[in-house]
Order: C-alpha cells, then structure tokens, then sequence
C-alpha cells in the first residue's frame, strides 16, 4: 500500500500551471503512539490555496517547495495508535492532497465527524470549513440584525449560498452575485435569495442598485475587484464588511501590487465598518456550528451542491477551473470510495 500526494514543485506566475505540481508515491510510515492512519476519501479544494502558492506574508506561512499541497480532507481511520479514535471512525484532517494520511490525535485541525450532521463529503462543504466561514462570518462579522439587505458574490459557491441561506433563516433580505444565468436562477429559485444578479451580463451597477432600493447593510467579500466596486455605493451608513477573501485577484502575476478591497473601501467619504477574518479565529466553536448548519440542512432551510472530480491526477485542473468560476457549488475531488 502506498501514499499518492501533489506536491507543491513551482511557484506560479499568474494561474497555476501543470509545472506547478509533481505526483508521487511514497511509503506509509508505521505509526508510532497515539497516532492514526486516515484513507482519504474526499479532498476540498478551495481558493486560500492559490494565495498559498505565493511567497508573500500572510495569516499562515507561504507553501515551501517540496511540501505536500495544502487542503482539507475527510475519511476514514483504518489504523489506530490512539484511545481517542478507532479503526472506523471518520474523520476530517487538513493535511494536504494526498491519499492516505499519518497524523498525531491531538492534531490542532483533525475533527472526528458524526455523520448525523451530514454525509463525509459535506464536512467539506456546508457543514464543514465553507459552512463554518459562512456562519461565523456573517455572524460574527456581519452582526446582521432581521429587515436588513445583505449581498453577497460567489453567491452559488460553498461560501456564499451558505451565507445567503442564513441570512434569510436570520430574517435579512439575501441579494446574490454569480456568474451565468444558470448559477443566477439557482440561486434566486432553488436557494430562494430575494435576487440575484449575474455579472457577466455587463449591467451590474443598474441591476445591484434596482435589486437594493433600500441600500446594502452588510456586503460579505469573497470577489474583489469590479464587484465590490458595484457594490460599495450602495453601503448604508453602519454597515458592515466581512472580507473572506477577494478571488479576483489571486492570479495576478503580483498581488501585492493589486487593488483589494481595502483600499477600495477606505476611499469612501464614510469608511464602513470591515475587516478580513478566518475561520480559525472561533475553533473552540467549530462542533457548535456544524451542528447547527447540520440541523438546518436537514430541516431544509439550508441547501447546497457538490462539483465533484475524481483522482488526485486531476486536482491541478480542477483547481485552476475554481479559481475560474468553472465550478457549481462546493469543488470536491473523490480520491476512494468511502465503503471499500
């Protein structure tokens, strides 16, 4: 038996080439004390990993090359070391793509999964990191009080129909961005926001501005770019700003020279009220809202939806396709089937 990995081989300039990753073999490790082994079944992709990819400061260390590609993974343990968890149990861990895992029981980010909150591949998902982010970062964040307008882009992504369909259980009014009118209808019919503007049509500020006759009280950034530059005229006074990451820019040849959506909201006469966060920052939180997104997942009231890719040789491609918007929801690669 040995480990598949993508290792992180070339820094890239712009998009990720196929240069930018070497797959290779190696030999599992036996497992010293308190150790386990993990069968990866599924592998998220998500787009923080592009930012990863580049040797800038950020809130975690740049990858090195050589290093295992960085991500989450759910599967499950089929050698155990440990009294914390036994051959069987499930598990999400973030130790990078790869297809088996080795890691101590008191890894900081190794969670045991109850699939009564949802199925492996949704603790990748909506009840996982995204679903998280989503509702801390709204939250949290957002401080969203019932009757205000809140939009949100990437509206049809993990992130933003996670936040959209809280919003609305929270009595707030969700106006979506995404691109094509297949996401758009999705995300008005299925998901159930008030609106949803698709901004490959090329009328954004007209129809963001028709869409939010009463303003915008809390505009949650996953774009960046032109997007919040449709959308930061329509901030109300108090409103507030979570920034979870700006994807518009990931690819530039150099991002530290580019136009985030801090310096576009700090030329405003009336600067709202905004900050970047992480997921990371509520750990101590996490079974609290897997929880609870699970229970509203299987009342109906939060919904989602799965791009699935299978074999870690096809990662790099599915990747470079996210980061373009080529997905439909939450991009997953199937490494093993769960039962075999």
């Amino acid at each position: 038996m040995k480990n598949t990995r993508m290792l992180f081989a070339k820094r890239p300039l712009g998009e990720p080439d196929d240069e930018c990753f070497r797959l290779e073999e190696a030999d599992i490790p036996e497992l010293e004390d308190n150790q386990i082994l993990v069968k990866v079944c599924w592998l998220s992709l998500d787009p923080y990993m592009r930012g990863r990819m580049n040797d800038v400061k950020s809130y975690v260390a740049p990858l090195e090359i050589g290093d295992v590609m960085t991500g989450e993974s759910s599967g499950v343990v089929v050698k155990s070391t440990s009294e914390k968890f036994a051959v069987g149990d499930h598990v999400a861990v973030h130790k990078g793509w790869q297809s088996y895992i080795v890691c101590n029981d008191d890894e900081e980010r190794l969670m045991k999964i109850n699939l009564d909150n949802g199925s492996l591949s949704a603790h990748l998902g909506v009840v996982g990191m995204p679903g998280r982010t989503a509702f801390f970062g709204l939250t949290e964040v957002g401080k969203p009080k019932a009757g205000e307008t809140l939009v949100v882009a990437a509206a049809s992504g993990a992130v933003g129909s996670a936040v959209g369909q809280i919003a609305k259980i929270l009595g707030l009014r969700a106006i979506g961005i995404a691109g094509g009118p297949e996401k758009c209808t999705y995300v008005k019919d299925e998901l159930g926001f008030g609106d949803c503007i698709d901004y490959k049509a090329g009328n954004l500020v007209e129809e963001l501005k028709a869409a939010c006759p009463d303003g915008v009280d809390i505009y949650f950034e996953n774009v960046g770019g032109e997007v919040t530059k449709a959308v930061v005229p329509l901030l109300n006074s108090g409103a507030r700003v979570p920034i979870c990451g700006y994807v518009s820019n990931y690819n530039d040849e150099d991002i530290t020279k580019a136009e985030t959506p801090f310096h576009i909201l700090e030329q405003l006469d009336e600067v709202p009220e905004h900050r970047f966060f992480v997921v990371f920052e509520w750990q101590d939180r996490y079974e609290e809202a897997t929880e609870q997104l699970g229970k509203w997942v299987k009342e109906g009231s939060l919904k989602y939806r799965e791009s699935i890719g299978e074999g870690l040789e096809n990662a790099p491609e599915l990747f470079r396709g996210m980061l373009k918007g080529k997905n439909f929801g939450k991009q997953l690669v199937k490494i093993a089937d769960e039962n075999s």
